[in-house]
């Protein structure tokens, strides 16, 4: 097996853990929380069940960065990011970027910060913007699959 080929497996395999796991906080976890299924502490229930999810996040992350920067060089793809037509190019670069900043910057040196005072001044009010944000995040994630694939595999977007 040639490095472009693990290069793939490894990225794929990332994104599924990545995107998987946001789809299944966003549709499962936060809508749990927020009926009071996992307790009454949505604070703590919410913790628990990030903190142990992070790093597997953060993880995928490194995976996906590293394998699609690699499969660019190694396929000599740079000057598909001067076209339009293969948006979905840059929708997983701008994606990428949202999360990596999102789970390496924002979330640990921002949001832990004010998480408890925020979630304890109105727990509904900051439970409901965070799960707002996961399904923005999830359904722009969706997109950006949905261009890759299929512009990965010759469908066209355009004219």
């Amino acid at each position: 097996m040639d490095g472009l080929i693990i290069a793939r497996v490894l990225h794929v395999l990332a994104i599924v853990i990545w995107i998987g796991g946001v789809a299944m906080v966003t549709t499962v976890i936060l809508p749990a929380i927020r009926k009071s299924s996992l307790g009454a502490d949505w604070l703590r229930a919410f913790n628990a069940i990030e903190r142990r999810f992070a790093w597997q996040a953060r993880t995928a992350i490194i995976v996906v960065g590293a394998s699609g920067f690699y499969m660019v060089g190694a396929d000599n793809l740079w000057d598909r990011f001067r076209s339009a037509a293969f948006w979905w190019m840059h929708a997983m670069v701008g994606i990428w970027l949202l999360f990596a900043i999102g789970l390496f910057v924002v979330e640990p040196f921002i949001v832990h910060r004010r998480l408890e005072r925020l979630a304890a001044a109105n727990p509904a009010r900051f439970f409901r913007r965070l799960q707002l944000v996961h399904w923005v995040l999830l359904a722009l994630s969706l997109i950006t699959i949905f261009g890759a694939v299929a512009g990965s595999h010759g469908f066209w977007f355009g004219a």
